[in-house]
């Protein structure tokens, strides 16, 4: 009794580890997460977004596709603050 049930639960817990997101990173910066592997056709990937309907981005605007554990953050850069060594006196602003 307890063999049939064996096969069937180590197939479901197989079954379970196939399915993990995608992160899709476009050209001009935007990322798509997709549920699956997007599939690349004639120059298109298609994939299903989070209601299950297909979309589809030309693979020309697509900078990258990796699994969601895989992807980096993008580090953007960080506006440089410039410090001034002197210290200006209240007493110059009339001169300038």
């Amino acid at each position: 009794m307890k063999t049939p049930s064996l096969p069937l639960l180590i197939g479901l817990i197989a079954l379970t580890g196939c399915a993990s997101p995608y992160v899709l990173k476009l050209t001009n910066g935007t990322q798509i997460v997709t549920p699956g592997k997007p599939r690349l056709k004639d120059g298109v990937y298609y994939f299903k977004d989070a209601k299950g309907d297909e979309q589809s981005v030309l693979a020309a605007r697509v900078r990258e596709v990796a699994p969601a554990s895989m992807a980096e953050a993008e580090n953007k850069s960080q506006p440089v603050k410039m410090k001034s060594d002197t210290k200006r006196k209240w007493y110059l602003l009339w001169l300038g």
